[in-house]
């Protein structure tokens, strides 16, 4: 059997494929132009994407399985049910079960309501096509994931603190080899056809907590060096690099909202109950990242 991962260099992609070749499955990477490099031995690497058929057929030929990335189109979905694909384990978000109450195109939302409901129907659109396909599968829905802590890696590694609005603010992060591992037992079992899981880390995690636990992982002193939101919006203000003002406010949003109470996702147990294991703490996921804070 022939598994496609799609997104096969992002965070979580790259722990599916080295799940499923420990696994000992043939497996093929549909990436981008960068990223093959660092496949393990054995996987074949095929430069593909979802909005160029005209690359379908090399990433489709022989697969039956396929792990199918967030931004899937119904053309790349139609194509693979006629190349013979019988199952899809859709990487998807939290914000996929998130109660339909608002509308995406409702610009009265406040900019974190508006961000939430238009996750929410992204991640839907590619579960959709999944379901209309007649083919089985199974969501992976994953809630805020803890490789975003990498956005402090600069600081940290040059010594200096970590300079961010709400000490206090965090949701339950999820380490991506959890995602990854529930994705490999849905591709390659049959115990999660029809299901949609729903993975998060045990426990809220505060931005605090998060910048010491990399200290600790590292053993480098870091610090969270809170600055009022205001300051915040100013130094974070970069439109090339997608930071504009209406991202900011859904950020600024999520963050006042967790900052005093549970945080906009609650924890799941799911992990547990499938695998009869805690999920991984965010420090076990500083402890496996420490070469990327030093």
């Amino acid at each position: 059997m022939t598994i496609l991962v799609t997104g096969a260099s992002g965070n979580v992609g790259r722990h599916v494929v080295r799940g499923l070749v420990g696994a000992g499955q043939r497996v093929r990477a549909m990436t981008h132009s960068r990223g093959a490099e660092a496949l393990p031995r054995g996987v074949e690497a095929v430069r593909a994407d979802f909005a160029d058929p005209a690359t379908f057929g090399a990433a489709l030929e022989g697969v039956e399985r396929v792990y199918l990335f967030s931004g899937a189109t119904a053309a790349f979905v139609d194509r693979a049910r006629s190349a013979g694909v019988g199952r899809f384990v859709v990487h998807s978000a939290i914000a996929a079960g998130f109660p339909d109450d608002d509308d995406p195109d409702d610009t009265g939302l406040s900019p974190l309501r508006r961000h939430l409901a238009l996750k929410r129907e992204e991640h839907r659109a590619v579960e959709r096509l999944a379901e209309a396909s007649g083919a089985e599968w199974t969501h992976v829905r994953m809630g805020l994931l803890a490789v975003g802590a990498l956005g402090w890696a600069a600081p940290i590694r040059a010594g200096e603190p970590v300079r961010g609005p709400y000490a206090g603010a965090g949701e339950p992060l999820v380490h991506e080899a959890d995602v990854a591992e529930v994705a490999v037992a849905a591709l390659l079992t049959d115990d999660h056809i029809g299901a949609a899981h729903a993975l998060t880390g045990p426990a809220k995690v505060t931005q605090a907590e998060q910048v010491d636990a990399i200290g600790r992982a590292t053993g480098r002193a870091a610090t969270y060096e809170e600055i009022p939101p205001d300051q915040a919006r100013k130094e974070w203000y970069d439109p090339a690099n997608g930071m504009d003002h209406e991202v900011i406010d859904w950020i600024l949003d999520l963050q006042a909202a967790s900052s005093n109470g549970p945080g906009v996702i609650a924890p799941t147990t799911t992990y547990e109950q499938l695998t009869g294991r805690p999920p991984r703490t965010f420090t076990q996921w500083a402890l496996d990242h420490t070469n990327d804070f030093r």
